[in-house]
């Protein structure tokens, strides 16, 4: 892992030019999950948020939620946020097609003005910083979630449950 904030991409750009403060981390580039990515960042795993990408059964575009690692998204408690009927998860393909970017690679920073609506899980805002993909694979952002929902028009509410361990 190497902290890097010469990586130039349209996302850091972006994030410049809104004056953001943030962190890039070059990780490797294969899809590493968020245990893996906590793992190789030597930070809780609860830090490092994924982006899941859920489908409306109505039609409309695509949600972006972005979880904690360690947790699950509850597709009823998202569904109902966004007073849907029902939310569908996409094939992992099916989400690389709908986004046009990698799985491990998916950003809601990538897709700031392509029509996603984002939905942040609660717990990111009791956080200082949290991690997210930088919008490719190996490309890792530290920055605040309250600069992210704001960027994205993001809101917040509770999606996710946490990961049973045990289970499995």
């Amino acid at each position: 892992m190497i902290e890097n904030q010469a990586v130039k991409t349209n996302v850091t750009r972006f994030l410049d030019s809104k004056k953001i403060s943030y962190k890039v981390f070059i990780l490797p580039e294969e899809k590493l999950g968020a245990v893996k990515t906590a793992k190789i960042l030597n930070i809780p795993i609860g830090n490092v948020y994924k982006t899941i990408v859920a489908v409306r059964q109505t039609p409309g575009k695509p949600v972006l939620a972005v979880i904690p690692g360690d947790h699950q998204l509850n597709l009823k408690l998202l569904a109902e946020y966004l007073k849907e009927k029902k939310m569908i998860l996409p094939t992992e393909n099916e989400a690389e097609k709908l986004t046009g970017l990698q799985a491990g690679g998916i950003s809601p920073l990538a897709l700031i003005n392509k029509g996603f609506q984002v939905v942040l899980d609660i717990s990111a805002r009791d956080k200082e910083k949290i991690h997210i993909s930088g919008g490719r694979r190996g490309l890792n952002l530290q920055l605040n979630p309250n600069d992210l929902a704001v960027l994205t028009a993001a809101r917040f509410a509770a999606i996710s449950l946490l990961l049973d361990r045990e289970a499995g």
